[in-house]
């Protein structure tokens, strides 16, 4: 056998003990996410209920609105996939219109709430003295307060408006949030590079929009995922009392009102928004909780690095 050493060719490299490429951080959330099969499937169901709420309107031979007076309370049929109501309305229509909705209205709360709860809460506890008493007196309050009672209360005069509801929603839901990252950015303020940046004279709310909420983005990541779920749980409820969304616009919580009383002699009115509601909510409490641990470095759920 010939050496490829006395041939003149270059040794293959050795390498040395421990040396490994370093992986990025966000390629190694990736991987301890891709490790957590519950939350792949959360995933992948999350993609098609998306999906399925973008294309539907494609497939359907009805506009949630228009009424098929042939067919008053019809089981699915090839006509009708998911049957009808007892106007006519083509259910397979106003599911994917109430799908629609109900991820449009939860995108929007999560959104407001997270940068709302963010903002409110670094900066109390950046600045202390006032700012913080006079924040936490108001996140304290509403904390107590009946939330469900204030909902009601301001979403009564919305007329069903989509988007008065949503301000509704981020008005009552942020200071949840907020309570939890005023007392991690507590020990934030004390870090070096905060130090560094106000002896540097950044000003206060450069520093906590630069530095103090960068540093707990994993937790507004999680926050903004829980934050779904809890807006489509509100926003059903509010929908199913008759505070919600009101006709002619659906949304999941009022097609799932509509059908609760109609379940025993039309039980399809019921059984598909609510499906749709559980694959939904569960899809994203998947996520949450992949994401959590992933994120986690004293998490075992992820895997090693």
């Amino acid at each position: 056998m010939v050496d490829p050493l006395a041939e003149g060719e270059p040794a293959p490299p050795v390498a040395a003990p421990g040396d490994r490429r370093r992986l990025s951080k966000w390629r190694l959330y990736s991987r301890r996410f891709a490790r957590n099969r519950p939350a792949v499937a959360g995933v992948v169901i999350f993609v098609l209920l998306v999906a399925f709420a973008l294309l539907g309107p494609l497939f359907a031979r009805y506009d949630h609105v228009e009424l098929d007076f042939l067919a008053l309370s019809d089981p699915p049929s090839p006509e009708h996939w998911f049957g009808t109501n007892n106007a006519g309305n083509d259910l397979y229509a106003m599911v994917v219109v109430g799908l629609q909705r109900s991820l449009l209205i939860a995108v929007v709360v999560a959104t407001g709430t997270t940068i709302l709860s963010a903002v409110i809460g670094t900066a109390a506890a950046y600045f202390g003295g006032r700012v913080e008493r006079v924040s936490l007196f108001v996140i304290h309050f509403l904390m107590v307060a009946p939330t469900f009672l204030l909902l009601a209360m301001m979403s009564n005069d919305s007329g069903g408006d989509w988007r008065v509801i949503a301000l509704v929603l981020i008005l009552v839901s942020w200071f949840f949030q907020a309570r939890t990252i005023w007392t991690l950015s507590l020990s934030l303020r004390e870090r070096e590079f905060v130090h560094a940046a106000r002896y540097m004279g950044v000003p206060g709310m450069r520093i906590v929009l630069r530095h103090l909420i960068p540093n707990i983005g994993s937790l507004l990541v999680i926050n903004f995922t829980l934050g779904v779920v809890g807006a489509v749980m509100a926003e059903t409820g509010l929908s199913f009392l008759g505070f919600g969304v009101k006709l002619p616009d659906v949304s999941l919580g009022s097609l799932i009102g509509i059908g609760s009383s109609s379940i025993s002699s039309a039980p399809w009115m019921f059984y598909f928004p609510a499906a749709a509601l559980t694959l939904l909510t569960v899809s994203m409490a998947l996520v949450a909780d992949g994401l959590r641990d992933a994120l986690d470095p004293t998490s075992a759920a992820g895997g090693r690095a």
